[in-house]
């Protein structure tokens, strides 16, 4: 067994069954002390708020890094404590803008997908919509051990979510789902690999996953946009309308077309919500950026 299953292991007891003010005391605790050590993570979170905040002072900044990682720890508590919660729990701790966006979408029976960014408590959300008649369909990169990987996979599933294996055959898969009116909901502001569709992202050149325009192309379903962020009490989702489907053009330039679209809409949230945006890990492709063998 390895080290990294026992410790998810032990903290999803320890935080599952601690008092709430104490086990999101202690994540914050141990927030503070990652920003202190300043690992990689840390580092990449840093470089990656300036980007969206290039006027921030030093200060400023390591402000929004502290608070950036108290966000970051708060979902990992959220996600060690969130099977234990009621249906009631999960619903009074979500607050919902433009919900009629979504649920209009859904009635006219094509599907609908939702693009969203690594932001405030994605899992939360997803629990909501399968709570209020909207089951979620989703994909989950496979992690590294096995056995971390089918706890999270039974853990969404737990939560009422149909979750997929990314692999080559699940776009077919949420494709079907699609055509049976399903709502799928996907994870979409990060994708390095060759495969992701190029943008400008705050005046930098970044890379996002083509997929949510794929399907939206394919099957005619509404792809909306979605912002996920904290509020003192829970967290508040706020919808987008549909991205338009642009009618002329190679379908690789109307993917594009999508996506710059998506990625400039995130942009207007992460000036305002910055601290909401949990990205440890490297987004744009400038600088010493290397393509995948």
């Amino acid at each position: 067994m390895s080290l990294t299953y026992i410790a998810y292991f032990l903290a999803w007891k320890l935080l599952g069954y601690l008092p709430e003010k104490q086990a999101y005391g202690l994540m914050e605790w141990v927030a503070d002390q990652i920003t202190k050590r300043n690992p990689s993570g840390v580092q990449r979170l840093r470089s990656n708020y300036l980007r969206v905040r290039p006027e921030l002072q030093e200060p400023e900044l390591q402000q929004a890094v502290r608070e950036g990682m108290r966000s970051y720890l708060r979902y990992w508590c959220d996600t060690f404590r969130l099977p234990l919660w009621s249906s009631e729990e999960i619903i009074s701790r979500t607050t919902v803008i433009n919900d009629h966006l979504l649920r209009e979408a859904l009635a006219a029976g094509k599907g609908a997908i939702v693009s969203l960014p690594h932001a405030g408590n994605w899992d939360l959300a997803g629990a909501y919509y399968c709570e209020t008649g909207a089951p979620i369909v989703t994909v989950a990169e496979h992690l590294e051990p096995e056995r971390l990987f089918k706890k999270f996979l039974g853990y969404r599933q737990s939560l009422g979510m149909e979750v997929l294996d990314a692999s080559a055959r699940s776009l077919a898969i949420l494709s079907q789902r699609l055509r049976q009116g399903r709502l799928i909901a996907l994870v979409a502001d990060r994708d390095l690999s060759k495969n992701g569709v190029d943008v400008v992202f705050f005046n930098h050149p970044a890379r996002m996953p083509a997929g949510p325009a794929v399907l939206s192309i394919q099957t005619q379903a509404p792809l909306l946009t979605a912002f996920v962020r904290y509020l003192q009490t829970g967290i508040e989702i706020t919808f987008e309308p549909a991205i338009a489907i642009p009618e002329n053009g190679k379908n690789s330039e109307r993917v594009a077309i999508m996506i710059q679209e998506s990625a400039t809409r995130l942009e207007r949230h992460l000036t305002t919500h910055t601290t909401d945006w949990h990205m440890l890990q490297r987004i744009w492709i400038d600088g010493d950026f290397k393509e995948r063998e």
